[in-house]
């Protein structure tokens, strides 16, 4: 049984920044890729960064490009997602997911394994 526990989430001005933390466990067979997703009230989820864990290529959705940036230590099975430049259309629930046969890795239906959530905040 994977298990996903995020961290980090809070409540931040405009500009402000934020580390979002992910740690992975349980799993038995090996994770091929690890992603963030976020959803706001009356939205769809959507993806905004992933990592393969193998040789760490990431994706960004074009909205937080230059603004995020997600990173691994596999030494402690954590992806992280550095939250910089903050905006209050950046304010949803993150939340941390994880797969194994990952081939598109900001949608949704590609992983099969995901955290709690986090509320990230961005707020005058």
């Amino acid at each position: 049984q994977v298990h996903l526990m995020e961290s980090g989430g809070g409540s931040v001005q405009p500009g402000g920044s934020l580390r979002l933390s992910c740690a992975a466990s349980g799993y038995t067979r090996p994770i091929n890729a690890m992603g963030w997703f976020r959803q706001a009230p009356g939205n769809q989820r959507e993806g905004v960064a992933a990592i393969y864990t193998s040789d760490g290529r990431t994706h960004y959705a074009d909205s937080v490009k230059g603004r995020f940036t997600i990173s691994q230590d596999n030494a402690k099975n954590t992806v992280y997602l550095q939250l910089n430049s903050l905006r209050p259309e950046d304010t949803a629930m993150y939340y941390c997911a994880a797969g194994s046969y990952v081939a598109d890795t900001l949608q949704q239906l590609e992983y099969s394994y995901w955290g709690q959530g986090t509320q990230v905040t961005v707020s005058s």
